[in-house]
């Protein structure tokens, strides 16, 4: 019954109590994996049109990932701390907090690398839980 192919639930069962905590760590390594993968894309989308043009280049380095596990829940946070990051994104227009007024486009950068990334993801996520069972 290897390779994913169960005829019933109940192998599906008794494959995953057997490979589940193999299942859990190859996920999590699947994660890692494509959660830097994601890091590097949004890298590249900050380097220019349609992105974001770099300046200093601490923007483009201020994206990060993380990923985290609680038993068998694995968490892949991809993000900046930079304050900048949502404006560039979505685009701002209006007056600031300093009352600058702004009529700023977006310059989408993490949205194209989740569309992107996703499905790979998904693939790899399941390849990696397929060859554990």
């Amino acid at each position: 019954m290897s390779g994913g192919s169960f005829l019933h639930p109940s192998q599906l069962a008794a494959a995953l109590e057997r490979g589940g905590k193999g299942a859990v760590a190859a996920a999590e390594t699947a994660m890692q994996h494509s959660a830097k993968a994601l890091v590097i894309q949004v890298r590249r989308n900050t380097s220019g049109r349609p992105g974001p043009r770099v300046i200093t280049g601490r923007y483009r380095a201020s994206w990060q990932a993380d990923v985290h596990r609680a038993g068998q829940v694995i968490v892949a946070e991809v993000g900046t701390d930079a304050p900048q990051g949502r404006r560039l994104e979505f685009g701002f227009v209006g007056v600031d907090s300093l009352g600058r007024h702004y009529a700023q486009r977006p310059f989408p950068h993490l949205g194209p690398a989740i569309g992107a990334f996703g499905p790979l993801l998904v693939r790899e996520l399941g390849q990696a839980v397929s060859e554990e069972l």
